[in-house]
């Protein structure tokens, strides 16, 4: 899927949203991707993510065990892609702050995709793929949706996107006067009590 194709798909479910957003990261910027509203859609979300899962397989990674994914965001996605792969999905949920392989098991050197929706510092990238490795996987990769760092992001392993979307953010205390101008949202689940 070219760049256009994958951001018509947010565009038709209303999944890019334009003001002032709080991220997961905790960056502020003008546009936010709200994948809830693209995964409502299991046609949407299959399109997405049989593309994604065509690219995994093109990236020559050889034999995937499994996909895993961090919980919450990353569960659709990577239930969907695992599936047009023909492996198990699993996923990661904090545990006292963390993530763990909670619920599953899986066997020392098992070879794993982790599966993404959304990326722009790599941070749960980075921490999944921590755990995983604590746990003895053999991570290959990272692939997500939507880059939005335009591979600047370190997700501690290749990252595999299936396009890059470049979306300013900023630092709170850095903000353009147009952006600061704007009250503050936050869409995303990151940080919620």
């Amino acid at each position: 899927m070219t760049r256009d194709e994958v951001l018509d798909v947010f565009r038709e479910a209303g999944g890019i949203l334009e003001g002032h957003f709080i991220l997961s990261s905790g960056l502020r910027s003008p546009v936010f991707l709200q994948k809830a509203r693209v995964f409502m859609y299991p046609d949407k979300t299959e399109i997405l993510c049989k593309a994604l899962a065509e690219k995994i397989s093109a990236a020559g990674l050889g034999e995937i065990d499994y996909v895993v994914s961090p919980a919450l965001g990353g569960l659709i996605p990577g239930y969907e892609t695992a599936r047009h792969m023909d492996v198990p999905a699993m996923w990661v949920e904090r545990e006292d702050g963390e993530f763990r392989l909670r619920r599953f098991e899986m066997p020392k050197g098992s070879r794993v995709v982790i599966v993404e929706d959304i990326v722009t510092t790599g941070l749960s990238s980075r921490e999944t793929v921590e755990a995983l490795k604590a746990a003895g996987a053999n991570v290959l990769a990272v692939a997500c949706l939507i880059d939005r760092s335009a591979g600047a992001a370190d997700a501690g392993v290749p990252l595999i996107a299936l396009t890059e979307y470049a979306v300013p953010s900023y630092p709170a205390d850095d903000l353009p006067p147009e952006l600061a101008a704007l009250p503050a949202v936050k869409p995303g689940s990151r940080g919620l009590t």
